[in-house]
């Protein structure tokens, strides 16, 4: 059965008087209107929100009492507004790491859904080549020592493609950001000098190279792509419309068989595949370079960063029933929004850890005003 069943539950007048319902058929009951509603607000990866307002209009209908808000400000963000309580949701591409974890008690990291990143290039002729990189090409670009697109390197990989003798643009994010976090994770987890000298993380220290250039959010990504000739960008695998609509290329990428790949339901189903049931209760775990012949190597969890002890029964209400909508088949995690943005559905294993830790989130009365969080 469903671990989203649960116990109806009544509270205060004027707050959510009314009871929010749902069976073990796993099935959603509507939460009815009410005079006072109830605000959930969300804030971070710009990668999830192009998800979140697909969400937004469909689940006030299952839940009028309920008002969810969503903003982009990037994975970094989202994680502080989480801990400090500025919002009850902050959405991550990038779990916290094992000492943001420690220092942070009552935090949960819950995958809401699994995505991809893809490596896209500005170069004008070749936008339709699929052209294939793979990890140490990529960390030689990122490092400054691989700075022509007719390089050996890249040469090598693309056989019979006449690349240009012009200098590569590498493009990173300035935000804090977990579509950095995966990118990184990606050189690291595939080219040993990235590992022993940079590592990876939502920001890090990146090498200076000459000529790069940074961008805020996927969109930024994008656009600064699409301005810039002959760049190299990563962008969250939501925005493959805009990626489109730029022109942009997108790269075959290597895998951990050697196979060159495109992120596509089936290979992102096939990474996924490989490692769900290594993810622990906490669920924080990197599908980053996956094995298998198969398995596009660059994926991830997309996760929601909560308290699990919020300041009242009501909201910790409906930051349960929200997100136990979000990871239902029959909710957020339909084909029909999942679709729109590239990401596939949470396997049934890793559904049943999310609405696990779903359900750990209760309230926590504050003794005086001054312990609640900032509005």
């Amino acid at each position: 059965m469903s671990m989203f069943s649960h116990c109806i539950r009544r509270f205060r007048p004027g707050l959510l008087a009314a009871t929010l319902i749902a069976c073990g058929t796993g099935m959603l009951a509507g939460v009815p209107a009410q005079a006072a509603s109830i605000t959930l607000n969300e804030t971070g990866s710009t990668l999830l929100y192009p998800l979140f307002t697909r969400w937004i209009p469909d689940y006030a209908k299952v839940a009028p009492g309920i008002v969810l808000t969503a903003a982009a400000t990037g994975s970094g963000a989202g994680i502080d507004a989480a801990i400090s309580g500025k919002a009850q949701i902050g959405a991550s591409d990038a779990y916290m790491s094992d000492e943001q974890f420690e220092q942070n008690p009552g935090i949960a990291n819950i995958p809401v859904a699994i995505s991809a990143q893809t490596v896209n290039y500005n170069i004008p002729g070749l936008n339709s080549a699929e052209l294939k990189l793979d990890g140490p090409t990529l960390a030689g670009i990122y490092n400054g020592k691989i700075t022509a697109w007719d390089a050996p390197q890249i040469t090598k990989l693309n056989p019979g493609v006449a690349l240009p003798h012009q200098t590569i643009v590498p493009i990173r994010r300035a935000d804090a950001s977990g579509d950095t976090f995966i990118f990184t994770q990606f050189l690291d987890f595939s080219t040993q000098a990235w590992e022993d000298g940079i590592g990876y993380g939502t920001t890090i220290a990146w090498p200076s190279v000459a000529g790069e250039r940074t961008a805020t959010g996927n969109d930024g990504m994008v656009k600064a792509a699409a301005d810039t000739p002959y760049s190299v960008a990563y962008v969250g695998i939501s925005f493959r419309d805009s990626i489109a609509k730029a022109g942009l290329g997108t790269a075959r990428l290597e895998n951990q068989s050697g196979n060159f790949l495109l992120p596509t339901m089936d290979t992102i189903n096939a990474a996924a595949s490989s490692l769900d049931p290594r993810t622990p209760p906490d669920e924080r775990l990197s599908l980053v370079f996956a094995p298998g012949d198969e398995s596009y190597p660059l994926i991830n969890y997309e996760y929601v960063v909560v308290q699990t002890r919020q300041f009242d029964p009501q909201t910790a209400a409906a930051l349960r029933h929200f997100l136990l909508w979000a990871v239902s088949l029959q909710g957020g995690n339909a084909t029909k929004y999942l679709d729109s943005v590239g990401f596939i559905p949470l396997p049934d294993f890793i559904r049943a850890l999310s609405e696990k830790q779903i359900n750990l989130i209760k309230s926590q009365e504050p003794t005086r005003a001054a312990d609640r969080p900032p509005s």
